[in-house]
């Protein structure tokens, strides 16, 4: 059985305590008595917002390579959690309330990077997978259904590159796909791209952003991507340790939050439910931070209203988020795991 580690349980009914402590002392630290390791362990600081469900998922000893995406399905009640790893299931699948439901028994996964769930609300939702492997069919973007058929590959299998037509990509970090079907891509772990690019519903070409650098609209190992709903498209830009804005119709540059990330670099970026906070991941310093959301029309500068301190090593990577509960998932590299932390009541919903 894989070693979980240490970790902080916050019980639900503890919050106007909590919300006290941090008022009184800038923050909380929390940890689970019982265990010898540190992997569960964290820190608040500032406004608690959100606490660690201990529970989920019931069966960790199930997590047994890298983990480096997760998605979460707010309407079938699913988690997808993305793992690298020699012979492990790329793809495992848990209910919400933490109980195995099957891995996916697909070859046609390298590396997982950034996972997306798309049309969520409709009868077929499907997952998409960026695969930044080197072997015959990585370098490309996979649509998946839930039970792990694959359905479609943007991209050239095998064939790393920067062409449009075909399109091309090299190690593609993450896909975010929109109700309206357009896609927008970040194109660039570490490859020989570092685009954002947005498709069209039937996959042409709208706009893009394709030079490496670190003045406006260049990027340096552009890492993950979110639309809002003021048609604002937000790119952490890891290389550069920001997060720049862009207008989602037309691909202009609108501002750029650098201040927050001095630091270590935004990796993952995701809004809460009710639009008010971002959340973003720092992976080296191992942080889950809640950032104000700006209102129309203001980018504004980053301010910081939550921070959860994860233990040393933890590694969180990518995130996401339950749209109906506001649950967060985190993706955890050196933990070798994924982990939910649910809203608190108090304060506010998130939802």
């Amino acid at each position: 059985m894989k070693k979980r580690g240490q970790t902080c349980l916050v019980a639900s009914g503890m919050a106007s305590l909590l919300l006290l402590m941090v008022v009184l002392y800038g923050s909380i630290s929390c940890q689970h008595p019982g265990s010898s390791g540190l992997r569960r362990d964290y820190q608040l600081h500032g406004r608690p917002l959100y606490k660690l469900d201990l529970s989920w998922p019931r069966n960790p000893e199930l997590f047994t390579g890298d983990v480096f995406g997760v998605a979460a399905d707010q309407f079938a009640g699913v988690v997808y959690v993305a793992q690298r790893g020699s012979n492990v299931p790329k793809v495992l699948v848990f209910t919400t309330d933490g109980d195995f439901l099957m891995f996916w028994n697909t070859t046609t996964l390298e590396m997982p990077h950034g996972i997306f769930l798309a049309d969520a609300a409709s009868t077929n939702p499907t997952v998409w997978i960026t695969d930044v492997g080197s072997g015959p069919y990585g370098h490309c973007i996979k649509q998946y259904s839930p039970s792990g058929k694959l359905l479609q590959v943007l991209g050239t299998p095998g064939n790393a590159g920067s062409g449009l037509d075909p399109l091309q990509f090299d190690q593609p970090a993450e896909i975010f796909v929109h109700q309206s079907g357009e896609m927008y891509i970040v194109d660039g772990d570490g490859g020989m791209n570092n685009r954002l690019i947005k498709l069209s519903a039937d996959q042409k070409v709208l706009w893009m952003h394709a030079e490496k650098g670190q003045g406006l609209a260049q990027f340096y190992i552009p890492h993950s991507v979110t639309v809002d709903n003021a048609q604002r498209v937000w790119v952490a830009d890891r290389g550069n340790k920001r997060i720049q804005v862009f207008n989602s119709i037309t691909g202009d540059w609108l501002g750029t939050w650098g201040s927050c990330f001095t630091e270590d670099a935004p990796y993952s970026v995701r809004l809460t439910p009710d639009r008010k906070y971002f959340v973003v991941v720092q992976l080296n310093t191992n942080q889950i931070s809640l950032l104000d959301a700006p209102p129309v029309g203001l980018i504004g500068q980053c301010n910081v209203v939550s921070v959860i301190q994860l233990a040393d090593e933890v590694k969180p990577h990518l995130v996401d988020l339950d749209l109906k509960t506001g649950a967060l998932y985190v993706a955890e590299i050196g933990a070798q795991q994924a982990q939910k932390f649910t809203p608190f009541s108090l304060g506010g919903s998130l939802l």
